[in-house]
């Protein structure tokens, strides 16, 4: 199995198709299978990584030091540091895009263009979810059916739940290898502490804001404050998209993002 050792900590990572470098950065409590449903897509075109963040999947779980986004951000530069890659397009979800923030804020040098899904500048000058959702983010349910229920319902919309089945299943079987109850709340309060707000105004690299319209988890309105405050960025809406917005529209979500990515790509 692949694993990069960096900032302290092994990583479990992989690398699909060729071309230029594309890291996609997972969220929350998330290992590297949650790009499982859309990472062929760039696979195609793209030298795609992922990879398990520290406290998950096969990666190394410490206890201490409190992780931080911007600790989990230079996790992700050393492994591109173990890859050999200078520099690299970034994709982060969620979590992943506050990571993301951090990795164009303090290795601008490292990064080609940048996508920040359905994501946030953080609580202090973001807009906060609801009360009884982020009491589910905080605490999980550990019945495997209850978590992927509820993590299915705040990511797609019932009808298309309804006629894909085999998300939820999949959701499922994910839910049966959960993180341990340490690592989550370790993940929880680093995405929780996030600010990068005072820095955002610095990032130079080409940025792009992807967000649902009717996501529940980070609210919407987050994606027009950080394209508001990132120069330059461009902002794109997916209609009726909740945080799985790449998973249930994936074809318009996959074909903005990439749009975005060919037009910041070495020919």
């Amino acid at each position: 199995m692949p694993f990069a050792v960096g900032n302290g900590v092994r990583l479990y990572y992989e690398v699909h198709g060729a071309g230029e470098p594309l890291l996609l950065v997972m969220g929350q409590g998330s290992d590297h299978h949650g790009w499982d449903p859309v990472i062929e897509d760039f696979a195609a075109r793209y030298r795609v990584i992922v990879y398990d963040h520290r406290g998950t999947g096969l990666s190394d779980k410490p206890t201490e030091p409190p992780y931080t986004t911007r600790m989990l951000a230079a996790d992700a530069v050393g492994l591109l540091d173990h890859l050999g890659i200078d520099r690299a397009h970034v994709y982060g979800i969620s979590m992943g895009g506050r990571i993301c923030q951090w990795i164009a804020i303090d290795y601008p040098d490292r990064v080609g263009c940048v996508v920040l899904g359905c994501t946030t500048p953080g609580d202090a000058h973001g807009v906060r979810r609801p009360a009884e959702v982020d009491a589910k983010m905080r605490n999980r349910p550990q019945d495997p059916k209850t978590a992927a229920t509820w993590l299915a319902e705040e990511m797609v919309s019932p009808g298309w739940l309804a006629e894909h089945p085999e998300y939820l299943a999949f959701l499922r079987e994910r839910a049966r290898n959960p993180i341990p109850a340490y690592a989550q709340r370790l993940h929880y309060e680093a995405s929780q502490g996030h600010d990068a707000w005072e820095k955002l105004t610095e990032i130079r690299a080409p940025v792009l804001v992807i967000h649902g319209t009717e996501d529940r988890i980070n609210p919407t309105a987050n994606a027009e404050l950080l394209a508001g405050r990132i120069p330059g960025a461009e902002l794109y809406l997916v209609r009726g998209g909740r945080h799985g917005y790449f998973i249930e529209f994936r074809e318009e979500a996959g074909a903005a993002v990439m749009g975005f990515l060919e037009r910041h790509t070495t020919r």
